[in-house]
């Protein structure tokens, strides 16, 4: 089949990859976000999509709005059979999804009809899911509704931070989504309708989500910060300046602290939560690079009964 790729950031160049060795299939042009500020510059940067798209010399289309008659008119020249999606970051208007004779088939990393949305995998970590997965569908104009063409599973594994899942799953589905093209292609593959239960929703991570309430069980502080790194970054307060937590371990034998409590060794730093406490293993101050929370702790002098989150 002919292809118009349409994905943005980093998550989906393993899905265009697969695609441009796939041997099955022409990439004709590639559909990303326009370029973006960067750096402490500001500069404009092309999107990784974009970057690895123009390596390979691929045709880059870069709309402010999918609905752009320019954009649309070329799309409708270049003809694709099949507009296969990852994470591209806009919504698709019907004109644009009209024009491919086979549709856009998106990539979404969960097992739908599971956590529809725009952050599958920082709400499936903080659910305290153990499985999830990616799905490909035929996109309709519904939030990621359309009929399912095949699914891969991935366990979730006890450490695991939604920049660790989102990698394995980036990878699991790529071949997932090239193997979906084939099946389309030779009529192997018949999308199958979503199953009206177990819909859930995965709206996008607010600053605010990441806040961690340390008056909540240790598990659940921990898959907050788990969830929301390496974005946004969990946090919570220290002395009147956030502090963000990059890495948490729960101790269930370690329940002599209120919530939000400090207490630090000459190694170790803990904080209570509304069951047992956790240790701190890995923080940023406000305007600082990350470091070990011993060092964090050992340059701050924590005060007896000093607490986090106030």
């Amino acid at each position: 089949m002919k292809l118009v790729f349409a994905g943005t950031p980093e998550v989906a160049v393993p899905a265009l990859d697969a695609l441009l060795a796939s041997g099955r299939h022409e990439v004709a042009a590639v559909v990303t976000r326009p370029d973006a500020p960067a750096g402490r510059g500001r500069r404009l940067v092309a999107s990784p999509v974009a970057q690895r798209a123009e390596e390979a010399g691929i045709e880059v289309l870069k709309p402010a709005r999918p609905r752009d008659e320019e954009f649309l008119a070329r799309l409708r020249e270049i003809a694709p059979d099949c507009c296969p999606v990852v994470a591209y970051g806009a919504l698709l208007p019907k004109v644009a999804l009209d024009i491919p004779a086979r549709g856009w088939v998106n990539l979404h990393f969960s097992l739908l009809p599971a956590w529809r949305g725009a952050a599958p995998v920082q709400h499936s970590l903080m659910a305290g899911d153990q499985v999830t997965g990616a799905s490909t569908f035929l996109i309709e104009e519904g939030l990621d509704s359309g009929p399912v063409y095949g699914v891969v599973t991935e366990d979730i594994r006890p450490t695991d931070t939604s920049g660790d899942l989102l990698t394995r799953l980036a990878f699991a589905g790529a071949g997932l989504l090239a193997a979906t093209m084939d099946g389309i292609e030779d009529g192997t593959l018949k999308a199958v309708p979503q199953p009206i239960e177990g819909i859930t929703l995965a709206p996008k991570i607010q600053v605010e989500d990441a806040h961690v309430d340390f008056a909540a069980p240790a598990l659940r502080v921990d898959r907050v910060v788990r969830g929301c790194t390496p974005a946004p970054g969990a946090w919570t307060v220290f002395r009147g300046e956030r502090l963000k937590l990059i890495q948490v371990t729960p101790l269930p034998d370690h329940i002599d602290l209120a919530p939000g409590q400090l207490a630090a060794g000459k190694n170790n730093v803990y904080a209570g939560t509304g069951s047992y406490a956790v240790e701190l293993l890995w923080v940023q101050p406000q305007g600082k690079k990350p470091m070990k929370a011993a060092d964090w702790a050992r340059g701050v002098r924590i005060a007896p009964g000093e607490v986090l989150g106030v």
